[in-house]
């Protein structure tokens, strides 16, 4: 398989490699659970965010068809973070955007993902990663991708290390990658 051409590909093949049967792991944004699944299959526990009840609930029946109880459901934003996760994480993921198939005009926004991510780095493990994929084709997606890319421009570059991975050739505003693992 070629993983280049699917950036779910691309970052499920990174993610392996900071994740194991020991790690703490944070969904941000667990939309219908296909990545909360992974994750979970692979990791010690997993908290699941999403502000969106439908979300949780298709999360929820995902995880139940496949026997999985090692994840936590909460049905809050991400910023909130600090108040449900209470250990050192090793990996965060982020699909910044809108619910698949669900309502396009409730989305992530800028606000809250800044806030979140900040809370984040607080709790990621040195050598952890923080992986947020950009879906940016709608209006607050534009203003977010260009929020989080400040921020990630602006992090200091002793104790974080930061990627940024597109699609240049790919044509609709095709999803970006920011990667963020910390050194220190």
């Amino acid at each position: 398989m070629n993983v280049l051409t699917k950036n779910s590909e691309i970052v499920r093949m990174i993610w392996d490699r900071y994740i194991n049967e020991e790690s703490v792991v944070i969904d941000a944004t667990c939309g219908n659970g296909n990545d909360t699944l992974y994750l979970a299959l692979r990791a010690n526990k997993v908290y699941a965010f999403d502000i969106q009840q439908e979300a949780i609930d298709n999360t929820d029946k995902l995880l139940k068809e496949h026997d999985i109880e090692n994840v936590v459901l909460i049905c809050d934003s991400h910023e909130k973070i600090d108040e449900y996760v209470s250990e050192n994480i090793d990996l965060a993921v982020y699909n910044l955007g809108y619910l698949p198939k669900g309502n396009k005009e409730i989305t992530t926004n800028a606000e809250s993902t800044l806030i979140s991510l900040e809370k984040v780095l607080n709790k990621l493990s040195v050598s952890g990663l923080v992986c947020l994929t950009l879906y940016w084709g709608h209006p607050e997606g534009k203003l977010e991708r260009e929020a989080v890319l400040k921020y990630a421009e602006e992090l200091d570059s002793s104790i974080y290390h930061v990627v940024y991975v597109s699609f240049p050739n790919q044509k609709n505003t095709p999803p970006e990658i920011v990667m963020i693992t910390r050194k220190k």
